[in-house]
């Protein structure tokens, strides 16, 4: 039973903070090094973590000043002395076979890195009903990281450790779509990666802290900045992988513009706002006929690029009612 190192990056966290160490602390594999980075929490999430400390001795924490998530989780990576990695989120939780489950993808397919394509929500609670083990090569892994078919974070794949040293892949990227970079890289590294589909990671969709429902303009584009320079710098030069990385360039100026409506900041944001626009209606039809995605998403994209802004406003409204929905603890 190799030792796996779990990295949390934690701010603002204590109210959902005991869930997800219980739920780490009583996972089935056992032989865990737990990394708690409290990064300058200004509330009572840096006291939790030590207390949780003095009951199990897997954990350490690690308190430093603020400087955002990146940063953190960089901490995390230089300090793991396990031989694989997990980065999870500070207000996520787990299942109780999290880590021995995505061992096991390891073990089966003599991966580097391994993952699952789909997730829990506090908004989807349904399991699926039949799993299977793939192996996927690097491109496909990376392609389907970029497009996003496997869900986009670092938190539902694991990582061997040396591949991440081997290769000098950590979080040097601006926050918002470093998960991105981070998660792509690696799966463009590993020899190969291993695949399931059951559901053993809870993304939590109701933090009313969480970049997800505090919207910033800068986030969005950071991850226009992120995706370019996927582009740009990756392992696979390949025309498939180009292709990923221009539908999410498309994408991603969608998300910018979403962004400066929902916070009414198209007079501070004038040029940005049409060059978005432009971007989306210029681009599709080349990303539409190149883009490995189905029918029905396609036609999705056909009509946001006929409409960007009227998407953008019936996307906000479908998310503000989403969120306000959402009230699972």
């Amino acid at each position: 039973m190799e030792k796996v190192t779990a990295i949390v990056a934690i701010y603002k966290s204590e109210r959902f903070l005991p869930k997800l160490l219980d739920s780490i602390i009583n996972q089935t594999w056992k032989n865990l090094e737990i990394l708690l980075v409290d990064d300058g929490s200004p509330d009572n999430s840096g006291l939790i973590c030590d207390e949780y400390a003095k009951k199990d001795e897997r954990i350490r924490v690690i308190h430093k000043k603020n400087g955002g998530a990146c940063e953190a989780r960089n901490v995390g990576l230089a300090e793991a002395t396990g031989e694989y990695i997990l980065v999870i989120d500070g207000d996520d939780w787990l299942e109780e076979d999290y880590v021995e489950y995505l061992m096991n993808l390891i073990h089966e397919t003599g991966s580097d890195m391994a993952m699952t394509d789909k997730i829990f929500t506090t908004r989807d609670r349904n399991q699926i009903e039949h799993d299977r083990i793939e192996t996927w090569t690097p491109e496909e892994a990376f392609c389907g990281i970029i497009y996003p078919k496997i869900p986009i974070g670092p938190w539902n794949k694991i990582y061997k450790t040396s591949l991440l040293k081997d290769n000098h892949i950590d979080f040097n990227r601006p926050w918002s779509g470093e998960g991105l970079y981070f998660s792509a890289m690696a799966a463009s590294c590993s020899n190969r990666v291993g695949v399931g589909h059951k559901k053993i990671y809870n993304y939590r969709l109701n933090n009313e802290n969480s970049g997800l429902t505090h919207y910033n303009v800068v986030m969005g584009t950071n991850a226009l900045e992120n995706i370019k320079y996927i582009k740009e710098n990756r392992v696979i030069k390949t025309k498939r992988t180009e292709n990923a990385c221009n539908w999410h360039i498309w994408k991603n100026y969608g998300y910018i513009l979403f962004l400066i409506v929902a916070t009414n900041s198209v007079s501070q944001n004038k040029v940005l706002y049409k060059d978005c626009i432009h971007n989306i209606r210029v681009r599709l039809i080349k990303v539409i006929i190149h883009s490995e995605l189905g029918v029905k998403t396609k036609i999705k994209m056909l009509i946001q690029g006929l409409s960007p802004v009227r998407w953008a406003k019936n996307d906000i409204k479908q998310q503000l009612a989403a969120f306000k929905a959402d009230t699972m603890e």
